[in-house]
């Protein structure tokens, strides 16, 4: 029986978690779907991640309720990919904040990315008639840049190229705690397709040379303590290292891409196939290794017409 093609016929709802993670920071989780993040100020709060739909970001609202009633003023978006900032109208945040280069990829590929990741997670897009359009960012930053709510002083960084070109990360200095967006996974699989292989691990370096006590990652449970924060930096490290490393070889020896998948495969399958969107991020990351491995620095656009003509060659 032929797989469903990435996570399409994944229905299943997961179990949301919220979890503080220091004083007035929490973490949104949810199996292995998004995550979201919460940093509650004097006055006012920060949303780290907006969802997919407003309908989805009224759930991360309604967490939020359960702690404070203070007005959301900053709505803060890692990257620009449809499933962490389609959901931004839900929360009325006066400054929605991303870096410039994530805004220019929002310019330049967009919609084509909506229309690629409805296609690929239908799920995730419950509630989609009620996106007004794309999220555009009313704050953009290069390197970073400082948010106080109150008292209480957010540091937003750019630290380098990882899953896609225009990553941030947010650090809250008093607590010591840190959003990475998806540059650290946690028992999830990455997703790389948008991402750049060769900078990954030095972004990680620099993740770590924080020496946070407690990360909200992308994907899977927060991660509270300073051990648990160091294994899942160096197990998002071996999953992309063992992604890029079998597709490189491949590439080296002019192979093709369907080579490439069962190489990496037989690095990754044995490691990583109980990780959440494993199988569906495998083909992407793949591809985008593939080509990075032959010279190809800036990721492809991925349309939902490509995705199926990529998914139709390896499973041909």
């Amino acid at each position: 029986m032929a797989r469903a093609f990435a996570s399409a016929g994944d229905m299943s709802e997961k179990t949301i978690s919220f979890t503080e993670i220091g004083k007035g920071i929490h973490a949104f989780t949810a199996e292995g779907d998004p995550n979201s993040g919460v940093i509650i100020g004097d006055d006012s709060v920060m949303v780290i991640e907006a969802q997919a739909t407003p309908r989805l970001a009224g759930k991360v609202i309604e967490k939020i309720r359960e702690v404070t009633d203070k007005p959301i003023t900053h709505l803060a978006l890692t990257h620009y990919h449809a499933v962490r900032v389609l959901g931004a109208s839900a929360y009325g945040a006066g400054q929605v904040i991303m870096s410039d280069t994530a805004r220019a990829m929002v310019a330049e590929r967009g919609q084509e990315d909506w229309d690629s990741e409805f296609q690929r997670f239908p799920r995730l897009f419950e509630g989609h008639e009620s996106i007004p359009g794309l999220t555009w960012p009313t704050t953009t930053f290069s390197e970073a840049m400082t948010v106080y709510l109150g008292k209480r002083r957010v540091d937003l960084m750019h630290l380098g190229r990882a899953h896609t070109a225009g990553d941030i990360v947010i650090h809250v200095p008093d607590e010591n705690v840190m959003f990475t967006g998806d540059i650290v996974e946690y028992h999830s699989a990455c997703y790389c397709g948008d991402g750049h292989f060769g900078d990954w691990g030095d972004t990680l370096d620099a993740i770590r040379r924080f020496d946070v006590d407690a990360i909200a990652p992308g994907r899977g449970d927060a991660l509270v303590g300073r051990d648990m924060v160091n294994a899942a930096i160096e197990n998002t490290r071996d999953f992309v290292d063992s992604t890029y490393r079998p597709a490189a070889r491949v590439a080296a020896r002019g192979g093709p891409l369907k080579d490439a998948w069962y190489a990496v495969r037989e690095a990754c399958d044995p490691k990583f196939a109980d990780y959440a969107i494993y199988e569906h991020c495998l083909p992407f990351n793949v591809a985008r290794a593939h080509d990075e491995a032959r010279g190809i620095d800036t990721p492809r656009i991925w349309t939902a017409q490509r995705d199926l003509e990529m998914w139709e060659q390896l499973q041909g």
